[in-house]
């Protein structure tokens, strides 16, 4: 394998939430640092910079959260190359704690496209050869565990969400401030609206519901992440999100980012989540009855 150092830095209190962890969109945060890191061993060292004619687009991610970090935590980011067609690549990106211990990875599917209309075209041969030589095989921990990644023709719409009662668990604006260089929405903005909506997904929902003398939080185990469109500064959003059923350790939930003023996705996302018990930081194992509320809750064959 030919990875190479292409990230290093920290936890910040700030950027944990309340479980007391660092919080998923901040993951991603530092996984797009690390992806411009990529991209200068690739040869494109001013992919994401305002002068830039090219630059890497995110399709889609494929998460793995392994080992918690929590704040002050050291954190370094490996990255190689998996696979390269003709304009896109599966990349590979690996965060460290200290120790060695993997803490999430993070399988990038990239476009080589034009850096303002986003349009795709091929590889320049020096890249492809770059690319040779950061040749890497998916780590065993980082491979997928509970979501596929198959191709996917995605059901996400405001009329089906609607259709489904799927719950409204975010609404607002793209700013700038959730903008890159080139406009378009930040690829960790959607995963930053992503964890806002939980609350309200999970509001009387938790263990904690039935129990409420237990202190329980929530972890997500696992992602993907699709995206269909790239909304711009005043493009509107609206997150629905459902239950796709589970069992008693582990729920898949599936959300849709969408255009409330088209009706049509941005994105789309899978998770597998938990519940855990905040003093002793173990997963918790739903009893028979919050289990039979669990799937109370699933919408039959609610997919990305």
């Amino acid at each position: 394998m030919a990875e190479v150092e292409v990230w290093r830095g920290g936890v910040a209190s700030w950027e944990c939430d309340q479980m007391g962890h660092l919080n998923v969109g901040f993951y991603v945060a530092k996984s797009m640092q690390a992806l411009a890191g990529l991209a200068a061993e690739l040869g494109m060292p001013g992919a994401f910079a305002p002068s830039a004619e090219a630059t890497l687009m995110v399709r889609e991610q494929h998460i793995r959260f392994i080992r918690e970090a929590r704040p002050g935590a050291p954190l370094r980011i490996t990255g190689g190359v998996v696979s390269m067609g003709e304009d896109e690549a599966r990349l590979m990106l690996v965060m460290h704690h200290l120790s060695g211990e993997i803490a999430a990875s993070f399988q990038t599917v990239v476009a080589h496209v034009t850096a303002r209309d986003g349009r795709p075209f091929p590889w320049a041969d020096r890249i492809r050869a770059r690319g040779e030589a950061l040749a890497v095989e998916v780590p065993e921990k980082a491979a997928p565990r509970s979501i596929g990644l198959q191709p996917v023709q995605t059901q996400a719409s405001l009329a089906r969400a609607n259709e489904l009662g799927l719950v409204r668990t975010g609404l607002g604006v793209i700013d700038a401030g959730d903008c890159d260089a080139f406009g378009r929405m930040r690829t960790e903005t959607f995963m930053h609206r992503l964890s806002d909506g939980i609350p309200h997904f999970f509001a009387g929902r938790r263990p904690g519901a039935v129990d409420p003398e237990r202190k329980v939080g929530g972890a997500a185990l696992e992602y993907r992440l699709i995206h269909h469109a790239w909304p711009r500064a005043g493009d509107r959003l609206e997150l629905r999100s459902g239950s796709a059923g589970g069992d008693p350790r582990f729920r898949r939930l599936v959300h849709w980012l969408l255009d409330p003023a088209t009706g049509r996705p941005w994105g789309s996302a899978e998770a597998i989540a938990v519940s855990f018990d905040l003093e002793t930081r173990k997963l918790i194992t739903l009893s028979d009855e919050e289990f039979a509320r669990v799937e109370a809750d699933a919408v039959p064959e609610l997919g990305l």
